[in-house]
């Protein structure tokens, strides 16, 4: 699905990300972990169109995207979601939704005068479509709350929801289980994996919680220092000297820390 090549980032001095080259397979719940300031959030900025590269190409299902911006690759099925939940605080969470898809019957001057029962009955779809997803993600009975009101948690299930409003082919989720409690943590787990096997979602997931990434991932990506050190099963990259030095920087003899959630 997604073929990164000797991806470079620099930010004057700064190299964010320093020659990295990864793939992500078609289908596949692919981990993306490292350290703080290993480049993880950057490289998702540079293949989602955030960011240009400084250097590299980015590749999707074999057509170059390198620099194209976001609403491109939106249309092609490449979407994103942020460490911080971005809602229309004002709006419900139904409404929020709704405003997904793009070019609505409504948006048009002409339309509003001239189209009004086809903007009614697209509404009427896009309303159902809604309702349909709050309900795959088991929180129907938000719909009519102000997005702005409802938790952290709740916000990051709006955000895996506004995939769900479009054919999404691939979905880049940047550190969801941050704040977020574990029962709430295991819905949004539970929503990713129906996603993967149910809708044929292909997702790559930045966490620092190595419980969700083991549930979830396979195969998983460590990155340290804007480079791509390791890649395997969680297992694998729990075992890998490397990793732990990224991580620790003590060697083997606290290898079990990595067992834990960060």
């Amino acid at each position: 699905m997604i073929a990164v090549h000797d991806i470079h980032k620099h930010f004057g001095g700064f190299h964010a990300v320093d020659g990295a080259t990864l793939t992500i397979e078609t289908g596949s719940i692919t981990g993306l972990i490292g350290p703080n300031g290993a480049g993880k959030t950057t490289l998702f900025n540079v293949v989602a169109g955030v960011l240009p590269p400084t250097s590299g190409t980015v590749v999707m299902d074999g057509e170059d995207i390198t620099g194209l911006k976001p609403h491109q690759l939106f249309d092609k099925g490449l979407l994103r979601t942020f460490q911080i939940a971005h809602e229309f605080s004002s709006m419900t969470c139904r409404e929020n939704l709704m405003m997904v898809p793009g070019e609505q019957t409504g948006e048009t001057l002409w339309n509003t005068w001239f189209g009004r029962k086809r903007i009614a009955d697209e509404e009427r779809a896009l309303r159902a479509k809604a309702d349909e997803v709050l309900e795959f993600l088991t929180v129907e009975h938000l719909a009519d709350h102000p997005a702005g009101a409802i938790s952290g948690g709740q916000k990051k299930l709006l955000e895996l929801g506004r995939t769900m409003m479009v054919d999404a082919k691939i979905v880049f989720l940047d550190e969801v289980g941050a704040g977020v409690n574990r029962t709430l943590l295991n819905t949004i787990g539970d929503a990713i994996l129906r996603l993967n096997t149910e809708r044929g979602y292909t997702f790559c997931v930045i966490e620092h919680d190595m419980d969700f990434i083991g549930r979830l991932c396979d195969p998983v990506i460590c990155m340290a220092e804007g480079k791509v050190l390791a890649q395997g099963t969680l297992a694998e990259i729990k075992a890998n000297d490397a990793v732990i030095e990224a991580y620790l920087g003590t060697g083997l003899k606290n290898k079990d820390k990595l067992e834990e959630p960060a």
